[in-house]
């Protein structure tokens, strides 16, 4: 008797070399890497709920439980790719909405393991090169190369290589790899100006309107990136705003634009994106805490 086109004994043989494989693979694969791999769908519904949170204090008082976790998932399964770049999201937002302002020093050292996650993400993308040493040249090189599926990690190594040199500007070769990012960021505009909310734009927002044009500012651009930014998320991400007063309207020295946009922050619905309520909630309290220092600054 025949299955299909198969003889018997090949059909059988078939099947036992298929179940071979199956158990190799399984054996290759530890318990632990399968546990923490069937684990990463509850781990986008926590990434979710979180953003959704209304509650700041809550929030900050469970990202440290929730950052070690996915580091201990990372120890079982150092090549998850995915994890890297819930680590460096992670390590990203809990520094920017909590701990940068009362703490710099502690903030740059959790950018730091942002970028180190990141990266070896990027490096998993097919993108072998450090994005903070590497020549300019070398590096467009590499990022041409990629495609769609290394936006996310080309975004977060950029995000988190920004915010380490940004609280390191005593260091002149480390201010000199901003343009680094900058290749890295326009790569993923290249790719899909609009992930992760059109960030991409807010960061060239702040990259060309927090510095005077004889410096290489120029502020029509870092306009019309806020622009971009704010259409994609229909007005409703108050981030956008926040960083148009902090580097833009600061650096036009025009205080009625600072001051009116800030107070529009905080003064916005609390339930204006539900989907972001995280994000919104830290922009409002950002947005209070840059109203004090208007007096000094203009």
């Amino acid at each position: 008797m025949e299955h299909g086109l198969l003889p018997r004994s090949l059909y059988y043989l078939t099947r036992l070399t298929a179940l071979i494989s199956i158990l190799m693979l399984l054996t290759a694969c530890s318990m632990g890497q399968m546990v923490v791999r069937s684990s990463q769908t509850i781990l986008d519904s926590g990434v979710e709920s979180m953003n959704r949170e209304t509650d700041l204090q809550l929030a900050r008082d469970a990202m440290p439980a929730n950052l070690n976790l996915v580091e201990g998932m990372l120890i079982e399964d150092p090549n998850n790719t995915e994890l890297r770049l819930f680590a460096a999201e992670g390590f990203y937002g809990y520094s920017y909405g909590f701990i940068e302002i009362e703490d710099p020093l502690r903030a740059k050292l959790l950018y730091r393991r942002c970028y180190s996650h990141a990266q070896r993400a990027l490096q998993q993308a097919g993108i072998d090169i450090d994005p903070e040493t590497a020549t300019h040249e070398a590096l467009e090189t590499a990022v041409s190369k990629a495609g769609k599926k290394a936006v996310p990690a080309l975004f977060w190594t950029a995000n988190c290589l920004g915010k380490w040199i940004d609280l390191s500007r005593d260091d002149l070769s480390l201010v000199a790899s901003l343009s680094n990012v900058a290749i890295l960021m326009q790569r993923v505009i290249d790719l899909d100006d609009e992930f992760y909310y059109g960030s991409a734009h807010i960061f060239f927002g702040a990259y060309y309107g927090g510095r005077s044009p004889l410096l290489g500012g120029d502020f029509s651009r870092s306009e019309a990136e806020f622009q971009r930014a704010a259409e994609i998320n229909d007005n409703k991400l108050l981030i956008v705003n926040l960083l148009q007063a902090e580097f833009l309207d600061r650096q036009r020295l025009d205080q009625q634009a600072f001051h009116n946009r800030l107070v529009a922050i905080i003064d916005a619905p609390e339930d204006l994106y539900p989907e972001m309520a995280l994000v919104n909630g830290i922009a409002k309290q950002r947005a209070a805490l840059l109203l004090d220092y208007e007096d000094e600054w203009f």
